[in-house]
């Protein structure tokens, strides 16, 4: 009755402790309330704009717009379908989750009594001089259950408990980020392949056209009618054109090769056709929203987030190693001299040993752990500052880019157009006599300028919806409609269902590190279950510490 009573009495005071953490405040955004407006970025594209060829976004966010409904082409999406499921940097951030998980559990486990069952024989031999009625060797038979327990007064190891879990959590949203991260990577690799096969087409056309300038050049030279210099300005534009050539070729492979290493294996035979680069059909019209909206959207931003939680919850662990720590040890057993009477009657044996150690000289270490966990705060702060700052000027970026790229690729095109159209009229010129044939070579290398300025202009364009895509949030689920997954869930489309919660979970981690922090600390019991592999730990994500006591 006695040791249940200490027992119950421990456990109401456990329940009733406080924690020292800070009350955490999320700091404002070091933002605008709004993106830039006017000027380059008042002519934003719309279901009209030649980047998507009339598919429409209809007013969705980019994370509720499945990475393939975003990309059109059908071996683009095979390709990243892959690459989710091969690539070896996500697979390192996916273990990363799991062994943040695990530092959880390790953290967690000190809120709850350590029992140990033990059996041990000891064995000892006394001079006979020393010894009472002759025996000299004497033997000792134990077994029986070890506990011991330190009772969270002050809440330091749930402060530690609330830091594990805020690194696990900022680890799942990195994890996060390393995955909206792969499908724009891939996808603007992708894109580079196919401009460079544009290129290729395009200096092959120049090269065959220019060899035959040079067949046609060195002809008249031949019958008397037209000079070296001719002949030789012909000569450099086809060799020019062949050094060119095998530049872009060798490029194009270095492109694939960039490719198959993001996908994580050699690029399958049986991938579907593909899509040119001038008809990708990228949705250009999402919506940007408010900068606000990042701090929902943005899993790095989410990230900074947890690793200040982490910071201030340290706080609280540095601020209760000043105050008194209580142990309880114990343990309940038998004890016997001999083997054969350890579960007689009367050989039970039991002790309870309760200590308190109280920090008396440290010689300045905890006061000097206290100011290292307030600076590391502070430094957090301005990480998570910094890290909006960066998602603010990205999405700005983007979005001066999506709002002139349709007007540049429309001038590139007459542009195009025009020079060759000056390559027609130059070299009828020059065989009517009225020009040298150095005014058909310039038209012919600029029409060539020109013709790859646009195919880099498209590229750009369609690479910046891509990259504006994962700035917003997108590439998170696989189709619109799809319910978005918690961050530490497995990647395996298809094949590995989302794990199920954990017990007495009521949200997603990744909605518990998206939002805002978590106002207490669930009651611990002992049927409470740790998380299981796969699933955050959510009954603990839910909530957290806001306030001290």
């Amino acid at each position: 009755m006695l040791k249940q009573s200490l027992i119950a009495t421990a456990v109401a005071l456990l329940a009733a402790a406080c924690t020292l953490q800070p009350k955490y405040e999320r700091p404002a955004a070091p933002v605008t309330s709004t993106f830039p407006e006017g000027g380059v970025y008042a002519n934003q594209p719309d279901a009209s704009s030649t980047a998507s060829n009339g598919r429409t976004a209809n007013g969705q966010t980019a994370p509720d717009i499945g990475w393939r409904d975003f990309f059109a082409d059908a071996r683009l999406q095979r390709i990243v379908e892959l690459a989710l499921k091969n690539n070896r940097d996500l697979r390192v951030s996916v273990l990363n989750v799991e062994a943040s998980r695990a530092q959880y559990q390790i953290t967690r486990a000190a809120l709850f009594p350590a029992i140990d069952a033990s059996a041990s024989q000891s064995k000892q031999r006394t001079p006979k001089n020393l010894s009472f009625f002759g025996q000299t060797i004497s033997n000792q038979y134990s077994v029986g259950l070890n506990a011991s327990w330190e009772i969270d007064f002050f809440g330091r190891i749930r402060s530690l408990k609330d830091q594990a879990l805020a690194q696990y959590l900022a680890t799942a949203e990195a994890r996060k980020a390393a995955e909206l991260s792969l499908v724009s990577s891939v996808a603007d690799q992708y894109l580079t392949m196919l401009a460079f096969d544009d290129l290729l087409t395009v200096t092959r056309n120049t090269l065959k056209t220019s060899e035959e300038s040079y067949r046609i050049t060195q002809l008249q030279y031949d019958n008397g009618v037209g000079s070296e210099l001719d002949v030789r300005q012909a000569e450099g534009i086809v060799e020019q054109a062949r050094a060119n050539l095998q530049t872009e070729m060798r490029f194009r492979a270095q492109a694939e090769n960039a490719l198959v290493l993001l996908v994580g294996e050699p690029l399958p035979d049986d991938l579907p056709p593909g899509m040119p680069l001038d008809n990708q059909n990228v949705l250009s019209d999402i919506p940007a929203g408010l900068p606000s909206d990042l701090l929902t959207r943005r899993p790095d931003i989410a990230a900074a987030e947890q690793t200040l939680l982490a910071a201030n919850a340290n706080i609280g662990a540095a601020r209760a190693a000043f105050f008194p720590r209580v142990t309880l040890t114990g343990g309940f057993g038998t004890l016997s001299p001999t083997l054969g009477g350890l579960f007689k009657p009367g050989s039970a044996a039991w002790s309870f040993a309760p200590q308190i150690s109280v920090p008396i000289f440290e010689g300045g270490a905890n006061v000097a752990n206290l100011d290292l966990a307030q600076v590391q705060k502070r430094i957090e702060i301005a990480n998570y500052e910094k890290t909006i700052q960066n998602a603010f000027r990205e999405v700005a970026d983007g979005l001066a880019a999506r709002g002139t790229f349709d007007d540049q690729i429309k001038a590139l095109e007459r542009f195009v157009s025009s020079q060759s159209r000056r390559l027609d009229l130059s070299d009828l010129r020059y065989r009517n006599g009225v020009d040298s044939y150095l005014a058909v070579l310039t038209a012919q290398t600029d029409l060539y300028d020109a013709q790859q300025l646009l195919i880099n202009a498209r590229l750009q364009r369609l690479t910046n919806l891509v990259d504006l895509y994962q700035f917003l949030g997108g590439g998170w689920i696989e189709r619109s409609g799809d319910q978005p997954r918690p961050a530490d869930a497995p990647v395996d489309y298809g094949s590995t269902p989302p794990a199920a919660p954990a017990a007495g979970a009521s949200a997603p981690a990744a909605s518990a590190a998206a939002g805002a922090p978590r106002a207490s600390v669930p009651k611990l019991t002992p049927v409470e279950q740790l998380p299981r592999k796969g699933a955050a730990p959510q009954a603990e994500a839910t909530a957290r510490t806001s306030a001290p006591g």
